[in-house]
Protein backbone atom coordinates (compact mmCIF):
# COMPACT_ATOMS: atom_id res chain seq x y z
CA UNK A 1 0.00 0.00 0.00
CA UNK A 2 1.51 3.10 -0.62
CA UNK A 3 2.19 5.79 1.99
CA UNK A 4 2.16 9.48 1.67
CA UNK A 5 5.84 9.52 1.81
CA UNK A 6 8.81 10.61 -0.84
CA UNK A 7 11.96 9.76 -1.74
CA UNK A 8 14.81 10.85 -3.62
CA UNK A 9 16.93 8.35 -5.34
CA UNK A 10 20.01 8.44 -7.77
CA UNK A 11 20.53 6.08 -10.40
CA UNK A 12 24.28 4.08 -10.00
CA UNK A 13 24.99 4.59 -13.49
CA UNK A 14 28.55 5.74 -12.10
CA UNK A 15 28.68 3.98 -8.91
CA UNK A 16 31.73 2.50 -8.32
CA UNK A 17 34.68 2.19 -5.37
CA UNK A 18 37.06 4.84 -6.36
CA UNK A 19 38.77 5.57 -2.86
CA UNK A 20 38.74 5.00 0.34
CA UNK A 21 36.89 7.07 2.54
CA UNK A 22 35.44 4.65 5.21
CA UNK A 23 36.33 1.17 6.46
CA UNK A 24 33.79 -0.60 3.73
CA UNK A 25 35.83 0.10 1.36
CA UNK A 26 38.90 -1.28 1.83
CA UNK A 27 39.51 -4.08 -0.54
CA UNK A 28 36.85 -2.95 -2.69
CA UNK A 29 37.85 -0.57 -5.50
CA UNK A 30 37.38 -1.23 -8.92
CA UNK A 31 35.58 -4.50 -7.01
CA UNK A 32 31.83 -3.64 -8.57
CA UNK A 33 29.36 -5.67 -10.29
CA UNK A 34 28.05 -3.15 -12.27
CA UNK A 35 25.42 -5.09 -13.68
CA UNK A 36 24.45 -6.58 -10.33
CA UNK A 37 24.49 -3.19 -8.76
CA UNK A 38 21.64 -1.66 -11.36
CA UNK A 39 19.83 -4.85 -10.54
CA UNK A 40 19.95 -4.24 -6.69
CA UNK A 41 18.94 -0.41 -7.23
CA UNK A 42 16.31 -1.22 -9.63
CA UNK A 43 14.98 -4.13 -7.09
CA UNK A 44 14.98 -1.36 -3.92
CA UNK A 45 13.45 1.24 -6.13
CA UNK A 46 10.61 -0.98 -7.41
CA UNK A 47 9.57 -1.70 -3.68
CA UNK A 48 9.58 1.46 -2.92
CA UNK A 49 7.37 3.08 -5.86
CA UNK A 50 5.05 0.58 -4.19
CA UNK A 51 5.47 2.11 -1.11
CA UNK A 52 5.81 6.00 -1.76
CA UNK A 53 6.68 8.34 -4.54
CA UNK A 54 10.23 7.96 -5.63
CA UNK A 55 11.82 11.33 -7.19
CA UNK A 56 15.24 11.11 -8.97
CA UNK A 57 18.34 13.28 -9.65
CA UNK A 58 20.80 12.63 -12.46
CA UNK A 59 23.59 10.70 -11.92
CA UNK A 60 27.08 13.02 -12.49
CA UNK A 61 30.26 11.29 -13.79
CA UNK A 62 33.18 11.90 -11.66
CA UNK A 63 30.88 11.23 -8.47
CA UNK A 64 30.31 7.59 -7.46
CA UNK A 65 29.00 8.03 -4.35
CA UNK A 66 25.99 10.44 -5.57
CA UNK A 67 24.11 7.22 -5.43
CA UNK A 68 23.96 7.76 -1.46
CA UNK A 69 21.38 10.39 -1.61
CA UNK A 70 20.78 10.49 1.57
CA UNK A 71 24.26 12.41 2.35
CA UNK A 72 22.51 15.50 -0.24
CA UNK A 73 21.42 17.36 2.87
CA UNK A 74 18.53 17.94 5.16
CA UNK A 75 15.35 18.43 4.65
CA UNK A 76 12.43 20.19 6.63
CA UNK A 77 9.30 21.26 5.04
CA UNK A 78 10.22 23.27 2.26
CA UNK A 79 13.91 24.03 3.45
CA UNK A 80 16.94 21.93 2.17
CA UNK A 81 20.16 22.15 4.10
CA UNK A 82 22.86 21.07 2.02
CA UNK A 83 25.72 19.20 3.00
CA UNK A 84 29.20 20.11 3.30
CA UNK A 85 31.35 16.91 3.16
CA UNK A 86 34.62 16.18 4.94
CA UNK A 87 36.63 14.67 1.86
CA UNK A 88 37.05 16.24 -0.94
CA UNK A 89 35.92 12.94 -2.90
CA UNK A 90 32.19 13.71 -2.50
CA UNK A 91 32.37 17.68 -2.62
CA UNK A 92 31.68 16.99 -6.18
CA UNK A 93 27.96 16.39 -5.39
CA UNK A 94 27.11 19.64 -3.44
CA UNK A 95 25.91 21.75 -6.37
CA UNK A 96 23.99 19.02 -7.87
CA UNK A 97 21.70 18.02 -5.11
CA UNK A 98 21.67 22.45 -4.33
CA UNK A 99 20.25 22.68 -8.22
CA UNK A 100 18.09 19.84 -7.68
CA UNK A 101 16.26 21.36 -4.70
CA UNK A 102 16.71 24.55 -5.83
CA UNK A 103 14.94 24.10 -9.36
CA UNK A 104 12.00 22.65 -7.24
CA UNK A 105 11.39 25.83 -5.26
CA UNK A 106 12.81 24.72 -1.99
CA UNK A 107 14.70 27.18 0.30
CA UNK A 108 18.47 26.09 -0.46
CA UNK A 109 21.05 27.09 2.37
CA UNK A 110 24.68 26.45 3.10
CA UNK A 111 26.57 24.90 6.02
CA UNK A 112 29.51 26.93 6.48
CA UNK A 113 32.88 25.68 4.61
CA UNK A 114 34.55 24.93 7.73
CA UNK A 115 31.65 22.75 9.06
CA UNK A 116 31.31 19.41 7.75
CA UNK A 117 28.07 18.33 7.82
CA UNK A 118 26.73 15.12 5.71
CA UNK A 119 22.82 15.49 5.99
CA UNK A 120 20.41 12.78 6.29
CA UNK A 121 23.48 10.09 6.68
CA UNK A 122 24.07 12.64 10.56
CA UNK A 123 20.98 13.66 11.02
CA UNK A 124 17.26 12.11 11.38
CA UNK A 125 13.77 13.17 12.29
CA UNK A 126 12.48 11.17 14.82
CA UNK A 127 8.76 9.61 13.96
CA UNK A 128 7.11 10.45 17.13
CA UNK A 129 8.04 13.69 18.19
CA UNK A 130 9.40 16.96 16.95
CA UNK A 131 13.14 16.24 17.58
CA UNK A 132 16.22 15.60 15.67
CA UNK A 133 18.70 13.08 16.27
CA UNK A 134 22.23 13.96 15.14
CA UNK A 135 25.05 12.49 15.34
CA UNK A 136 29.07 13.70 15.07
CA UNK A 137 32.27 11.28 15.56
CA UNK A 138 33.63 10.29 11.86
CA UNK A 139 31.53 12.71 9.38
CA UNK A 140 29.92 15.86 10.72
CA UNK A 141 30.97 17.63 13.66
CA UNK A 142 29.61 18.97 16.55
CA UNK A 143 29.45 22.05 15.63
CA UNK A 144 26.91 21.21 13.09
CA UNK A 145 24.23 20.67 15.00
CA UNK A 146 24.59 24.24 16.90
CA UNK A 147 24.05 25.58 13.41
CA UNK A 148 21.33 23.14 12.65
CA UNK A 149 19.34 24.20 15.77
CA UNK A 150 19.26 27.76 14.88
CA UNK A 151 18.83 27.90 11.28
CA UNK A 152 15.99 25.56 11.35
CA UNK A 153 14.46 25.91 14.69
CA UNK A 154 14.92 22.14 16.20
CA UNK A 155 15.53 20.26 19.06
CA UNK A 156 18.30 18.57 18.62
CA UNK A 157 20.06 15.58 20.59
CA UNK A 158 23.51 15.37 20.00
CA UNK A 159 25.01 11.79 20.27
CA UNK A 160 28.30 10.66 19.07
CA UNK A 161 30.00 7.44 17.40
CA UNK A 162 32.86 5.84 18.41
CA UNK A 163 32.57 2.68 16.00
CA UNK A 164 34.35 3.58 12.63
CA UNK A 165 32.20 0.92 10.73
CA UNK A 166 29.46 2.95 12.13
CA UNK A 167 30.67 6.10 10.21
CA UNK A 168 27.09 7.47 10.03
CA UNK A 169 24.28 7.69 12.18
CA UNK A 170 21.97 6.03 9.65
CA UNK A 171 24.16 2.70 9.35
CA UNK A 172 23.38 2.31 13.25
CA UNK A 173 20.00 4.54 13.85
CA UNK A 174 17.26 4.25 12.45
CA UNK A 175 13.37 5.97 13.66
CA UNK A 176 10.41 4.37 12.87
CA UNK A 177 6.80 5.87 13.05
CA UNK A 178 5.16 5.94 16.29
CA UNK A 179 8.23 7.08 18.06
CA UNK A 180 9.80 3.47 18.31
CA UNK A 181 13.54 3.13 17.00
CA UNK A 182 16.11 0.73 15.67
CA UNK A 183 19.81 1.03 16.56
CA UNK A 184 23.09 -0.63 17.54
CA UNK A 185 23.65 0.67 21.22
CA UNK A 186 27.89 -0.63 20.86
CA UNK A 187 27.54 2.23 18.01
CA UNK A 188 28.09 5.21 20.53
CA UNK A 189 30.06 6.15 23.62
CA UNK A 190 27.88 5.54 27.12
CA UNK A 191 25.99 9.32 27.69
CA UNK A 192 24.84 8.86 23.89
CA UNK A 193 23.44 5.51 24.56
CA UNK A 194 21.63 6.97 28.10
CA UNK A 195 20.56 10.28 25.82
CA UNK A 196 18.59 7.69 23.79
CA UNK A 197 17.54 5.72 26.74
CA UNK A 198 16.08 8.77 28.54
CA UNK A 199 14.33 10.03 25.57
CA UNK A 200 12.79 6.78 24.00
CA UNK A 201 10.67 4.35 26.44
CA UNK A 202 12.14 0.95 26.50
CA UNK A 203 9.36 -0.75 24.78
CA UNK A 204 9.96 1.79 21.52
CA UNK A 205 13.58 0.71 21.49
CA UNK A 206 14.56 -1.70 18.83
CA UNK A 207 18.18 -2.75 19.89
CA UNK A 208 19.82 -4.80 17.11
CA UNK A 209 23.02 -7.36 17.43
CA UNK A 210 26.49 -7.38 15.67
CA UNK A 211 25.19 -9.35 13.25
CA UNK A 212 22.28 -7.78 12.07
CA UNK A 213 24.39 -4.20 12.53
CA UNK A 214 26.74 -5.45 10.49
CA UNK A 215 24.27 -6.28 7.62
CA UNK A 216 23.55 -2.93 7.87
CA UNK A 217 20.01 -3.74 9.10
CA UNK A 218 19.40 -0.11 11.07
CA UNK A 219 20.12 1.12 7.50
CA UNK A 220 16.69 0.48 6.44
CA UNK A 221 14.09 2.41 4.94
CA UNK A 222 10.95 2.97 6.82
CA UNK A 223 7.62 3.55 5.14
CA UNK A 224 4.77 3.76 6.99
CA UNK A 225 4.34 0.54 8.45
CA UNK A 226 7.00 -1.19 6.06
CA UNK A 227 10.37 -1.83 6.92
CA UNK A 228 12.99 -2.15 3.89
CA UNK A 229 16.73 -3.51 4.80
CA UNK A 230 19.54 -5.21 2.80
CA UNK A 231 18.93 -8.36 5.17
CA UNK A 232 18.06 -9.35 8.47
CA UNK A 233 18.41 -11.94 10.93
CA UNK A 234 14.84 -14.05 11.69
CA UNK A 235 15.08 -12.26 15.29
CA UNK A 236 15.84 -9.09 14.15
CA UNK A 237 12.21 -9.49 11.79
CA UNK A 238 10.34 -11.12 15.28
CA UNK A 239 11.55 -7.93 17.25
CA UNK A 240 10.60 -5.60 14.71
CA UNK A 241 6.85 -7.53 13.93
CA UNK A 242 6.59 -7.53 17.87
CA UNK A 243 6.94 -3.37 17.24
CA UNK A 244 3.83 -3.89 14.81
CA UNK A 245 6.20 -3.35 11.50
CA UNK A 246 6.48 -5.69 8.29
CA UNK A 247 10.35 -6.51 7.03
CA UNK A 248 11.19 -6.52 3.38
CA UNK A 249 14.56 -7.92 2.57
CA UNK A 250 16.43 -6.82 -0.85
CA UNK A 251 20.01 -7.66 -1.61
CA UNK A 252 22.28 -4.78 -1.76
CA UNK A 253 25.76 -6.02 -1.29
CA UNK A 254 27.22 -4.36 -4.35
CA UNK A 255 26.24 -1.17 -2.28
CA UNK A 256 27.51 -2.45 0.99
CA UNK A 257 30.80 -2.45 -0.72
CA UNK A 258 30.82 1.29 -0.65
CA UNK A 259 29.68 1.17 2.58
CA UNK A 260 25.73 1.84 2.43
CA UNK A 261 22.68 0.36 2.09
CA UNK A 262 19.17 1.10 1.77
CA UNK A 263 18.67 4.28 3.49
CA UNK A 264 21.99 5.56 2.21
CA UNK A 265 20.19 5.28 -1.19
CA UNK A 266 17.69 7.45 -0.09
CA UNK A 267 16.57 11.09 0.96
CA UNK A 268 13.23 11.31 2.36
CA UNK A 269 11.82 14.59 1.11
CA UNK A 270 8.17 14.81 3.18
CA UNK A 271 9.76 15.94 6.05
CA UNK A 272 8.96 18.17 8.73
Amino acid sequence: MRTPHAFLMCPPEYFDVSYIINPWMHGNVRKIDNALAKQQWRALYDILTDLATVRLVHPQPGSPDMVFTANAGLVLGRRFLVSRFRYPERQYEEPYFADWFMDRGYEVSLMPRDIPFEGAGDALLDRGTPRLWFAHGHRSVAAAGEVIAARLGCDVVTLRLTDQRFYHLDTCFCPLEGGHVLYYPEAFDAPSRAAIERRVPAARRIAVGEEDALAFACNAVAAGRTVVVNRASAAFVAAVGRAGFSVVQTPLTEFMKAGGSAKCLTLRLDEG
